[in-house]
């Protein structure tokens, strides 16, 4: 899917083979992932539905669990997060990447697994803890903006930084300039990294936005350093690098 994936599993309680085997089938589940919803594959289930070639009443359950969360979070920004595009093909990738982490950790649990972290370019969900998170400064690429303390939580963030002015508001067509990242901190990475992309598509509104989601947490740097946080955000008490 285009980013490195990682997994620390820190649980004494489980045997290594268990581990590993569980391990292994986290990293089956993303290669398949990628290969039913990846919009650059023209042979993946999205490449096929976005063609015609499948109707809405053949789709898999999981692609039309992701595609109701894109309309969801199309509605609740008022267009400004759009998986449609005009001149452009579908493409859900801002939803299929934390959705399916989530699911890669939620087999993790289901095979007994209580404490682990697993980072997928950046994006992190853990379970048991506290574990300790950085996020990059977003000007500076060896600094930390922000250090996190996070007990079963996920945490995502938007940015220019990689990918430049990338994510485009869907009201508009243009790239979001307003912001140069915005991290947001949830119960799950679903919820994290769509809400994460969703308040980013809003420009610096959706700040305010992000916030106001339930059991959602958000951290945002605006052009020129200044910084916007909400009350319960899990700063580390420790001083970023």
């Amino acid at each position: 899917m285009g980013f490195p994936v990682s997994l620390r599993i820190d649980d004494p309680l489980v045997a290594e083979e268990t581990a590993g085997e569980s391990g292994d089938a986290v990293f089956a589940w993303l290669r398949a992932v990628d290969e039913r919803f990846s919009p650059f594959k023209a042979g993946s289930e999205v490449s096929r539905y976005d063609r015609g070639e499948l109707s809405a009443d053949e789709l898999s359950a999981d692609l039309v669990d992701v595609l109701d969360i894109c309309e969801r979070y199309r509605a609740a920004t008022g267009g400004a997060f759009d998986v449609r595009l005009p001149g452009r093909g579908l493409d859900p990738c801002a939803v299929v990447k934390g959705w399916s982490v989530q699911r890669a950790a939620d087999l993790l649990t289901s095979a007994g697994l209580s404490r682990f972290c697993l980072n997928a370019g950046g994006d992190v969900v853990v379970s048991g803890g506290p574990w300790r998170v950085g996020v990059r400064h977003p000007e500076l690429a060896d600094r930390l903006c922000v250090v996190l303390d996070l007990t079963d939580a996920a945490v995502a963030t938007s940015a220019r930084y990689e990918r430049g002015d990338h994510i485009l508001d869907g009201r508009t067509g243009r790239p979001v300039t307003g912001i140069d990242s915005l991290t947001v901190v949830a119960p799950t990475l679903t919820e994290a990294d769509t809400v994460a992309t969703a308040a980013f598509a809003l420009g610096p509104e959706g700040v305010e936005w992000a916030a106001a989601q339930e059991d959602c947490e958000v951290y945002a740097v605006l052009p020129g350093g200044r910084v916007l946080r909400s009350g319960g955000f899990p700063t580390s008490d420790a001083a970023a690098a």
